[in-house]
């Protein structure tokens, strides 16, 4: 697939501000690439607003993302990307030095407590699929009827088997490695001959060594006997095409972004820093979407940060959007233009698109504008194998244990995932710079017996992240305050955010069952949370530390009527009828899978409605014009 060369179109705000669009769509990620592919197809005229560079889809461009990450020194989830204050962007490391409890704003999310959540997101164009994880498990169907069945959270308008086909045409776009008979458990069901675009990536020799001491372990949950086993997860990386694809069509998969430069990334390598970035592009970003939405004509205004969105005071339609353009992003000074379409979509994630619609004073009549915000809490647990276990060789994570992730014990406690990483206690404790330090200061090893000592260590690590679920909670909310604005002037979000019971019951019950297979694997469980760990909890008296996930949700979820939720369950504005909130912020409920699966998913239905919506009100227009021809043509 080629990038097609004069796709960075339009850089000139004047020039967009005098043209009227089919669509207007904040955001360059996967939500507004799938929508802005799919209408660009249809025929409709798209522009992108992109709050940052746009130069970047090119190899130099992601080359140059991986040399500022192999350089630096901190290397965090945002380590690839240059520091922009006119699109900051949160960092994991922003709250090591918050006092829990004590409102700050020392960094871009103002964070207003009890807890100070690590969450990310990445303000670059391809959005925070330039740094996910790529583990794309579908959500369970009781995901999505969680009040009904358990008497927690909400429930969804739509069903699993409503979306079941978007999440097909999800899995082709991104390009998925499964196979079915690995993740057909829990109720998720496929249709009769389906297979995954690429055949599942194979389990790592570190997930083969847990298997061997956990598969066919039983252990209780809720009074449910439950059976445990290490299975292969979903992965949006490219492996080996199944040749029974679309019918026996097969599928291609899709390398890097600009194959007329180089010919890569048709086959992951089991590179073990795919999170931050993949060195060859095998992992599937949204740019990969991009350059084909680009190619079929969609407009691009890269460096314009959306300022406002403007609505009619009489119809409530949506008018027109302001931004802001700026070329330098160390510098304040930018230029403002407007964007006028016939539609609009909000793209830009769950906290962003809330900042916005806030922002511009648009709280919903629901008031649940920001509110119900949602990221999956994670517990670490480490240990240490008796033996070498090839930990640092393979993708961040290719199989963990899947089958608490649901269950009628939901009603009393968090469900969760555990993932097995293949990537050693860095997430933990800075591994392997920890283990060097040490190594060096506590055991006195130098030259040969210090290589040797950090090679058996590091080989040994093996690191379960459990992924708890955590309900919605209007309490947990984004909200603006005029006295907290970044350098271009638009207001910062505000974080009031804590972890219920519901989920720390579910970590409990977690470290309770890290501590049995770690004896079971006979592995040293070196786990220690401090309390100077940022986001440490306290709960019936034990300590824990708290990760945020970046599965970002809520803040604008859909529901059934404009009483009880913020859009429909087309991801449409209840109160703003040419206006989508589209993305992690619709989803009343976040389960136990990560979420980009099921925004694309979204976001393939949300576009079918925004086609339909487009057309039908362009018809009235076209037999008007069709009539008026017809009486001309007569009269002549």
């Amino acid at each position: 697939m080629l990038y097609p060369q004069n796709a960075a179109a339009r850089t000139d705000p004047e020039a967009v501000s005098e043209t009227s669009y089919d669509a207007v769509i904040v955001g360059g990620g996967i939500s507004g690439a799938i929508i802005a592919d799919q209408l660009s197809r249809a025929g409709q005229r798209v522009l992108i607003l992109e709050a940052g560079p746009g130069d970047d889809m090119t190899i130099e461009g992601y080359e140059e993302y991986l040399t500022r990450f192999y350089s630096a020194v901190t290397k965090d989830n945002q380590s690839p990307y240059a520091v922009n204050p006119n699109a900051p962007m949160p960092r994991s490391t922003d709250v090591r030095n918050i006092v829990p409890g004590q409102p700050d704003s020392s960094s871009y999310l103002v964070q207003n407590g009890p807890y100070a959540t690590d969450t990310v997101y990445t303000r670059v164009l391809g959005g925070t699929t330039m740094h996910w994880e790529a583990k794309v498990m579908r959500m369970l169907p009781e995901d999505f009827e969680m009040a009904s069945r358990y008497g927690q959270g909400l429930d969804w308008p739509i069903g699993y088997d409503d979306l079941e086909p978007h999440y097909q045409a999800a899995e082709r776009e991104i390009g998925v490695s499964a196979d079915v008979e690995d993740q057909t458990f829990l109720g998720v069901t496929y249709p009769p001959g389906y297979v995954f675009p690429m055949r599942g990536l194979p389990l790592s020799y570190l997930d083969k060594m847990v298997a061997r001491g956990v598969d066919g372990t039983e252990v209780e949950a809720g009074g449910e006997r439950v059976t445990l086993k290490v299975r292969p997860f979903p992965q949006g990386r490219n492996g080996i095409p199944n040749p029974a694809y679309d019918g026996g069509k097969g599928y291609t998969p899709v390398g890097a972004v600009s194959t007329h430069q180089v010919e890569t990334g048709g086959r992951c390598q089991g590179n073990n820093n795919c999170v931050p970035l993949c060195p060859v592009q095998a992992r599937y970003h949204a740019g990969k979407t991009l350059a084909k939405a680009l190619g079929n004509g969609v407009e691009l205004l890269a460096k314009s940060v959306a300022y406002k969105v403007h609505t009619d005071p009489v119809n409530g339609r949506v008018t027109q959007i302001e931004f802001r353009t700026y070329r330098d992003p160390s510098s304040p000074e930018h230029v403002t233009g407007t964007a006028r379409g016939r539609i609009f979509v909000i793209g830009a994630g769950a906290i962003e698109n809330a900042r916005l619609m806030l922002a511009s004073g648009l709280n919903s009549s629901s008031g649940l504008m920001g509110r119900n915000l949602m990221d999956h809490a994670y517990l670490l647990n480490w240990a240490l194998l008796p033996e070498i276990a090839g930990t640092g060789r393979g993708t961040n994570s290719t199989g963990g244990i899947v089958d608490l992730r649901g269950g009628s014990f939901r009603g009393k406690h968090a469900g969760f995932g555990i993932d097995i990483h293949n990537d050693g206690w860095g997430w933990a404790t800075g591994a392997p710079f920890t283990d060097l330090q040490h190594i060096v200061d506590a055991k006195h090893k130098f030259g040969p017996d210090l290589r040797r000592a950090l090679v058996d260590q590091v080989s040994r690590q093996l690191l379960f992240a459990f992924m708890v679920e955590v309900p919605p909670n209007p309490s947990n909310r984004v909200t603006v305050d005029p006295a907290y604005r970044d350098q271009l002037g638009n207001m910062r979000p505000v974080l009031s955010y804590s972890i219920p019971d519901y989920t720390m019951r579910g970590a409990a019950y977690g470290r309770r069952l890290a501590q049995r297979i770690f004896e079971r694997l006979g592995a040293e469980d070196c786990t220690a949370y401090s309390p100077t760990d940022y986001g440490y909890v306290s709960y019936e008296g034990q300590g824990y530390a708290i990760r945020g996930g970046n599965h970002l949700g809520g803040t604008h979820v859909m529901g059934t009527s404009p009483a009880n939720s913020v859009v429909d369950a087309t991801q449409r504005s209840w109160d703003h009828q040419n206006l989508y909130l589209v993305g992690g912020g619709s989803m009343p409920t976040i389960g136990t899978a990560n979420v980009t699966l099921t925004i694309a998913a979204l976001c393939f239905k949300s576009a079918e409605r925004m086609i339909e919506q487009l057309r039908a009100e362009r018809a009235p227009v076209a037999l008007l014009a069709g009539t008026s021809g017809s009486a001309q043509g007569s009269g002549q």
